[in-house]
């Protein structure tokens, strides 16, 4: 369709979505990550997948791949609720269903096998160990991106897709701040299989999504993962061609804690899982018996501490040929889930708006540039109700007055 040439730095979900669909529109596009593999470092592990998320899948991944995404997840329904650490209810809710989209429009994916999916077909595009320095501009508004290693690449547009620590957000908008949220969390996953696990976990803790507080606002967030054939199975039926790592149903246990009340960063991202656990246990001490069996039941190399950072809305960059997408733009707290969902709305909406630019052969930056008015409309609006929710449920630290553009 056109010699438009794309470059995504970050292997992420999102950066993915976004290569998936340019391929689909007949952009080239190339993806460069600095883990040395796919699976480098653990990135989480269940995802709440709403109705945006759902759409932008099905626009950017072929239907056979889509059909596997949701082949994989779990649906467990709309019901979510918050308890007190005595189990009493204190809120509860069921969230609407759209009988159009699977699962209602509520899917619980595994991190790891959305994106074993959304690397089908990308083994010849993405490199990885590849660390972004820096990118240069030029006259003729191409763009060439800088590694570590000394390689070059060139392209017409370059995406940075790259996270919260975003290199190319670094150079694009020094200025723009992320902020620590106050909280520190503990991932971990409590294995479900087996004849145990029903006693293990009340049935009404098996919701979309279960908030117990405690003192202090100090919580323990619960979700369940529960497949409902196997990997093998999934595959056979929908996507023959795609590899998946195999995995059995688990329960995701958040543990959280304003920062002052945990160790210091240093001696938190430095202690093993036992002794993340152990912390847990201590830090639950007197709530009800049943969280602090699922705490004691987590598989303790599972947990990793995660320091929880936002976005401070700003009103974005100079029109060019270099772009930002998911976290390195809007990261944001998960406390109402759709960080990952805003991300795969991104990549869903930059795929329409450069594809449509590819048809008319319009210029890319123009494409960019409608990209980002629309993106930070809604990408804000999220980090804005992720930053009031938590501030209020969980005591994360509020936004500061929005950044002014620079100059």
């Amino acid at each position: 369709m056109s010699p438009l040439r794309v470059l995504v730095v970050g292997a992420g979900i999102g950066g993915l979505a976004l290569a998936q669909g340019l391929r689909g529109a007949g952009i080239e596009v190339a993806v460069f990550e600095k883990d040395a593999t796919a699976a480098f470092r653990n990135q989480g592990y269940r995802i709440r997948i709403n109705a945006d998320g759902i759409n932008a899948l099905r626009t950017v991944l072929s239907p056979s791949a889509f059909a596997l995404s949701a082949a994989t997840a779990g649906m467990p329904g709309g019901r979510m609720a918050t308890l007190d650490d005595r189990l009493q209810l204190l809120h509860g809710q069921t969230l609407p269903t759209d009988d159009t989209l699977p699962g209602g429009g509520h899917l619980a994916v595994n991190r790891r096998t959305l994106r074993e999916i959304l690397l089908a077909g990308f083994s010849d595009a993405v490199r990885y160990d590849a660390r972004l320095t820096r990118y240069t501009t030029h006259a003729d508004g191409t763009v060439t991106a800088h590694f570590a290693d000394g390689r070059t690449a060139d392209g017409d547009i370059l995406i940075g897709a790259d996270g919260v620590n975003s290199a190319v957000r670094a150079q694009l908008m020094p200025g723009t701040q992320v902020m620590d949220a106050g909280l520190r969390l503990l991932y971990g996953k409590v294995p479900l299989a087996g004849p145990d696990a029903a006693a293990l976990v009340p049935a009404d803790l098996l919701g979309l999504w279960t908030t117990v507080t405690g003192p202090d606002k100090r919580f323990v967030g619960l979700a369940p993962v529960q497949y409902r054939q196997s990997m093998r199975a999934a595959v056979d039926a929908h996507a023959p061609g795609i590899a998946l790592s195999d995995d059995s149903d688990y329960l995701t246990c958040v543990f959280g804690a304003r920062s002052e009340l945990m160790p210091t960063d240093a001696e938190l991202f430095a202690l093993p899982g036992a002794r993340l656990r152990d912390l847990e246990l201590a830090q639950t001490d007197g709530w009800d018996p049943a969280v602090r069996r699922i705490i004691a039941a987590q598989d303790a190399a599972s947990i990793f501490p995660v320091s929880v950072r936002s976005s401070v809305p700003h009103d974005g960059w100079d029109p060019g040929p270099v772009a930002l997408l998911g976290d390195a733009v809007h990261a944001m707290s998960p406390a109402i889930g759709v960080g990952a969902n805003t991300a795969l709305r991104d990549a869903q909406v930059l795929t329409a708006r450069l594809a449509d630019a590819a048809t008319a052969g319009s210029p890319a930056t123009e494409a960019l540039d409608r990209y980002q008015r629309e993106m930070l409309g809604y990408g804000f609006a999220a980090v804005r109700e992720s930053a009031e929710r938590g501030h209020r449920l969980v005591g994360q630290n509020q936004l500061p007055e929005p950044a002014e553009r620079r100059a």
